[in-house]
């Protein structure tokens, strides 16, 4: 499988480096100490965006974004905060042939404030373990990037069918970023890859490596596992990417932000922008 690259941008340092978390209500993060006793949800993202540039907002999976909603929470952030907003299920897990047009015309609307305010750096298209690379599945993604165009866009593919060098020079000639991922090394899972499919964006998320059964997300990353990828992967994407951005989505018992902490360390310690 070959790695696709692109033309040099210049060295890791003129990279910019984004490091968050995936969501940031979670009242168990209270319990935890990242936010002060008391915190309640409708305050906890001023206060992430005190310590983070960046989050991914994965509520929009369950639901629509609502344009309102989206645009009150980008008033409780700084102009230079950005934000990754997951695609709703109904576009990736519960597809409706006749519907998913009109689905995805709803999310464009629903994320314009983020969009005309220059603060979305990516719509993430996590499709489903069960989306197979199948003709009719080839064609549906297809159609979907299509109607999606003009957004920043990363995919998270989690069946390996996909794992294929045609897929991946069809994202790059769509600009679209794969997103790479560490989680678990488990059989059935697509694996994980640094190919670089966009000068623009890199996408990296971290899911944890709990292979011992009950939550999978429930893993507290070692200081030699964010070395072992700041040092083999994020360096060298940094050299072909003007931006990277990377999720923690381990946020049992708020290992998640402890972790973004760490790894924006470990980067500057690297010499690497961190924004």
């Amino acid at each position: 499988m070959r790695a696709i690259t692109t033309q040099k941008h210049g060295s890791p340092k003129t990279c910019r480096l984004y490091v968050g978390t995936s969501g940031f209500s979670y009242t168990e993060w209270v319990d935890a100490g990242f936010y002060p006793s008391g915190t309640k949800s409708g305050k906890m993202l001023q206060l992430y965006a005190r310590c983070f540039s960046i989050t991914e907002l994965n509520y929009t999976w369950y639901q629509m974004p609502r344009a309102e909603a989206i645009e009150r929470r980008r008033r409780q952030v700084p102009k230079g905060f950005l934000f990754a907003v997951k695609l709703t299920r109904t576009l990736t897990h519960e597809i409706d042939p006749k519907r998913w047009p009109d689905q995805a015309v709803r999310f464009r609307e629903g994320v314009a404030p983020l969009t005309q305010a220059g603060q979305l750096t990516a719509v993430l298209i996590q499709l489903s373990p069960l989306f197979h690379r199948t003709m009719s599945n080839r064609k549906y993604l297809a159609a979907l990037l299509d109607t999606l165009h003009g957004l920043p866009l990363a995919i998270e593919f989690r069946h390996p069918s996909w794992a294929v060098d045609r897929v991946f020079a069809e994202l790059e000639c769509r600009r679209v970023s794969l997103v790479a991922v560490d989680e678990p090394a488990l059989p059935g899972l697509f694996p994980s890859l640094d190919v670089v499919t966009n000068p623009d964006l890199f996408y990296v998320r971290f899911h944890g490596r709990n292979t011992r059964g009950g939550c999978p997300v429930d893993y507290n990353y070692s200081n030699d596992e964010l070395h072992e990828w700041v040092e083999k992967r994020i360096e060298p994407m940094s050299g072909r990417i003007r931006k990277g951005v990377l999720f923690f989505n381990n946020h049992v018992r708020a290992q998640a932000p402890e972790n973004a902490r760490r790894m924006s360390g470990l980067l500057r310690k690297r010499g690497l922008t961190v924004a």
